[in-house]
């Protein structure tokens, strides 16, 4: 099986980076929750969406040191390969910030991977040569779609709700917060945690 993986809270979890990071700039009162939304909705009712958007281009930039891997995708991607499925990592991601200084996005999350040894030639590792990361959502489906992925894994049901995804592609919801339990959309599939993915595909030949 070929199985397409999102990057941006797919594979890369922010969970308190985006507080940390506001709160470093001193963008945010200390005992505002954690959560990149309750930043994100702050600074908007403050009047400061481009501090925000600026702040996005600086996380995904330059503070991709404080990202981690969501647990027990490492473990996903040595059961998968082991199980005979080929992984493919496709993200839309701009190249540059939107705002703010000109980091390389894509380079930034390529070091990521390499950093955290997710990818690499070991057995437990994805080809770099695998690893594409597109500058708009529309390209990100295509590439998909032109990889000819049987199933595709992603943190937005609006991105797994695409048209253009192959009506055959199978589609799963990664969605460990419980955010979108019982309104996924019409064939898509939510899992809570990469060790259910993992326990699932596992038991499906590549």
């Amino acid at each position: 099986m070929r199985i397409g993986i999102d990057f941006d809270n797919t594979i890369a979890c922010y969970d308190g980076v985006f507080h940390a990071a506001a709160l470093a700039r001193g963008l945010i009162p200390p005992d505002l929750a954690r959560d990149k939304t309750s930043v994100r909705d702050h600074l908007n009712k403050c009047g400061c969406k481009d501090a925000f958007t600026e702040l996005q281009g600086h996380v995904y930039g330059v503070r991709m040191d404080w990202v981690s891997p969501f647990p027990g995708f490492a473990e996903f991607i040595g059961a998968a390969q082991r199980a005979g499925h080929a992984l493919f990592v496709i993200s839309h991601r701009t190249r540059r910030p939107i705002l703010g200084p000109a980091h390389d996005l894509h380079a930034a999350a390529r070091s990521f991977l390499r950093d955290r040894g997710l990818v690499g030639t070991g057995p437990s590792q994805i080809d770099p040569e695998r690893v594409f990361f597109e500058p708009t959502k529309e390209e990100k489906v295509a590439r998909a779609a032109g990889l000819r992925c049987d199933l595709f894994i992603d943190d937005l049901p609006e991105i797994l709700a695409m048209a253009a995804f192959p009506a055959k592609m199978r589609r799963i919801l990664f969605d460990p917060s419980g955010k979108f339990a019982g309104s996924t959309g019409a064939g898509i599939e939510r899992r809570p945690s990469w060790a259910a993915i993992t326990e699932e595909v596992t038991h499906e030949a590549g």
